[in-house]
């Protein structure tokens, strides 16, 4: 009777660190806009790039976003992991989506309401192309992006942080919507 017992007892005390070790905690990254907020959505196969939700507001959009988000890992990102003059998923696994309930500018070009895949064309220098694209449930991001299927293409001016920040982030916050990974900060103008 005592075996049974400290054997269910141990199987316990590892089912629960197993389970504590599975769960993801919310990121309460400072950078978002009030009213905005994010969350790491169930564990699927426990990726290493988390799955992220935020939603928030820019202007009278609801605006909803949800990206894989990579960590550096001593990686060189740009020019390397995520090539120049290349179209990328502006995230990892699945393509990025951004749903606006209603319509908005983009840089000052019209977007209609709708739930759009973002993707990125980064450069070595100068502003970088910003993609909504139609087809927003893409499994394996830009391997299946099709050019066709763009519904707006803007440029954005990235700019250089003097830190490095790990992990990828998308943030609903002035002027629209930013981009945060490595040294990079790209912010798209919405309104």
């Amino acid at each position: 009777m005592k075996k049974t017992n400290i054997l269910m007892v141990v199987s316990l005390l590892a089912g629960s660190m197993f389970f504590s070790s599975c769960g993801g905690e919310k990121n309460s990254d400072s950078s978002e806009t009030e009213g905005s907020e994010m969350q790491e959505l169930p564990a699927q196969d426990q990726r290493s790039s988390p799955l992220r939700s935020l939603e928030g507001t820019i202007g009278e959009s609801n605006v909803l976003i949800q990206y894989g988000a990579p960590s550096v890992k001593g990686r060189v990102i740009w020019g390397d992991l995520v090539p120049y003059n290349e179209v990328w998923r502006t995230g990892a696994n699945e393509a990025t989506f951004v749903d606006f309930n209603a319509d908005v500018k983009v840089e000052g070009q019209e977007l209609k309401a709708g739930r759009y895949s973002l993707f990125t064309i980064p450069k070595s220098s100068g502003k970088w192309t910003v993609i909504f694209n139609s087809e927003w449930d893409l499994e394996h991001g830009h391997f299946q992006y099709k050019q066709e299927n763009d519904v707006l293409r803007v440029e954005s001016t990235p700019q250089w942080a003097d830190q490095s920040q790990e992990q990828l982030s998308i943030a609903i916050e002035s002027p629209g919507i930013v981009v945060r990974w490595e040294k990079l900060i790209l912010p798209i103008v919405i309104e």
